[in-house]
């Protein structure tokens, strides 16, 4: 993929930040730091370089581009919500984090034609909504300068973005309603009689793709067994903090690529080893 190197280093900046830093609104302004540098890398190569075809500048704006620049809009927008968020009761902030819930569907409803033109992977529209100088920008909710580059646009390559970030920034809403409702402060689901020595080395992201495939499968508890169950029994016997795996989630489904990245590795090493077994 021409542009994987840079996704990938702005990708591990991400999850190092979000695994480390506590403070959401430090995390939010480091963020669109981190993606504005991300973003204005690309604007350079695109406008230096170009694309070799009409598909590669499609797959660009459809998928490549809206990978990051979605990740701005979250941030942006997360911090905006954060700053103004009530330091009240818990009934005062889920009424808080419920509106703001609300007023991001608002947006799905508004652009509800393309939503469902997105969402079912359609490919029809794609040189209209996904080429540069097809039809006149369409301006987002945000106002952001990188939506209105004639160079570097496309009419909906900003809407692709804003939807996953809203998708993003719901989850994350809906994880912030559960920990009032929970009091944020309950034990942990497992207790171990002594710590475990095992640690996971990998990316946080390929163990959480395993923990879904597991929770899909139906191998666990006859497919009865949640998601934070499962990421709960896993921090604790692999010493790690998933942070939050429902946002990760979202982004291996957004993948351009194979969705199912680890789990694809995983098979071709096992195939590997039994072979070298049979030898």
């Amino acid at each position: 993929m021409k542009y994987q190197n840079l996704i990938s280093e702005f990708e591990t900046k991400l999850e190092t930040l979000e695994s480390r830093a506590q403070d959401i609104l430090y995390k939010a302004e480091t963020g669109i730091t981190h993606t504005e540098k991300c973003i204005k890398t690309l604007r350079k190569r695109v406008v230096e370089k170009g694309f070799r075809s009409l598909a590669e500048e499609i797959r660009f704006f459809k998928h490549t581009k809206p990978q990051i620049l979605s990740k701005l809009i979250y941030y942006a927008k997360l911090f905006s919500i954060e700053s103004k968020r009530p330091r009240s009761s818990a009934k005062f902030q889920k009424k808080y984090l419920n509106d703001q819930i609300n007023k991001l569907q608002v947006y799905f409803n508004d652009n509800l034609e393309f939503y469902h033109y997105y969402r079912r992977g359609a490919s029809t529209l794609d040189e209209l909504y996904f080429v540069r100088g097809k039809s006149d920008l369409r301006s987002s909710t945000e106002s952001f300068h990188f939506f209105i580059d004639e160079q570097f646009s496309t009419c909906q390559d900003g809407t692709v973005a804003t939807i996953i970030a809203y998708d993003m920034l719901i989850v994350y809403l809906q994880q912030e309603i559960e920990k009032l409702d929970t009091n944020a402060h309950e034990p942990k689901l497992y207790s171990m009689k002594k710590p475990s020595n095992l640690f996971w080395t990998g990316s946080k992201t390929e163990l959480i793709e395993l923990i879904y495939a597991l929770q899909s499968s139906g191998a666990i508890n006859s497919g009865t067994a949640n998601i934070k169950e499962l990421a709960s029994l896993f921090e604790q016997v692999f010493n790690i903090d998933l942070g939050n795996y429902y946002h990760t989630f979202i982004e291996i489904r957004a993948r351009k690529c194979s969705k199912t990245k680890f789990l694809d590795a995983l098979i071709e090493v096992l195939r590997k080893r039994l072979e070298e077994s049979d030898e």
